[in-house]
């Protein structure tokens, strides 16, 4: 099979800069289902990621495969993240190394208050982010720290789903569908805490059926389409093209 280097003629030339993380010929399965198609993309530090594409074009598979999920099972490929092999990594081993994963139902823990769900992601003793640090980032979490985390408002539950990620000490944030179901006016208190993070030097890496405001926000876009890269360079690129974002992102 020939490896697709997953680097369009629109890629950016600032890829040829070390990078933070990378993906190199990643392919992946769910049973006969041939996912993701020999796709490689880098990601620099402090970066936020637009992941786009239509439906089944494999973005969300892309993120679990990076997150080291059991499924889809990666069958061939390479993930590093700052300088670190994550191919051979279970999710936990890659979770250690500051890998954290977002997914678009949040799992918010039953049973546990808001506080009860970042102690139990929290590693001890917190090296970054304190208790006392994410309540300042989520004012509304503080003000709900005894309360059942599941009974939060949509907008809260992700607000505590991030907040769950960072508490791990987090290098790279992988976000599946953040805005679904959110109020516009939520969804721009989320940007704001993705914009603060970013200045903490986190990397994120965001998957939205929203396109137009995952790219406002974000610095470079990556588009899929069916398990394969077309296209890799800025969100400004992607914006300014109607006919690009006509052909792949319906738009």
């Amino acid at each position: 099979m020939t490896p697709n280097t997953g680097f369009s003629k629109h890629a950016n030339a600032a890829q040829t800069a070390p990078a933070f993380l990378s993906v190199w010929d990643m392919h992946a399965y769910y049973g006969e289902s041939y996912i993701v198609q020999g796709i490689s993309f880098n990601i620099h530090e402090g970066e936020i990621l637009a992941l786009l594409g239509r439906n089944g074009a494999g973005k969300t598979s892309t993120l679990r495969a990076i997150a080291r999920m059991n499924d889809p099972e990666v069958t061939h490929g390479e993930i590093w993240l700052d300088h670190k092999p994550l191919h051979n990594m279970s999710s936990y081993e890659a979770a250690q190394l500051g890998l954290g994963l977002v997914p678009e139902d949040r799992r918010i823990i039953q049973g546990l208050t808001v506080e009860e769900n970042l102690q139990l992601a929290q590693i001890a003793p917190p090296i970054g982010w304190s208790l006392e640090r994410l309540y300042d980032l989520f004012p509304r979490l503080g003000e709900r720290r005894k309360q059942e985390g599941s009974t939060l408002s949509g907008g809260e539950q992700q607000m505590l789903a991030i907040a769950r990620a960072l508490a791990r000490d987090l290098k790279v944030l992988l976000l599946d569908e953040p805005y679904e179901g959110l109020a516009p006016v939520i969804v721009d208190e989320i940007e704001k805490i993705l914009l603060h993070i970013k200045e903490q030097g986190i990397t994120t890496v965001l998957v939205e059926q929203n396109a137009v405001r995952a790219l406002k926000l974000a610095d470079r876009a990556v588009i899929l389409e069916t398990g394969v890269i077309v296209f890799d360079g800025t969100a400004a690129e992607v914006l300014n093209n109607e006919e690009l974002r006509a052909e792949y992102l319906a738009l």
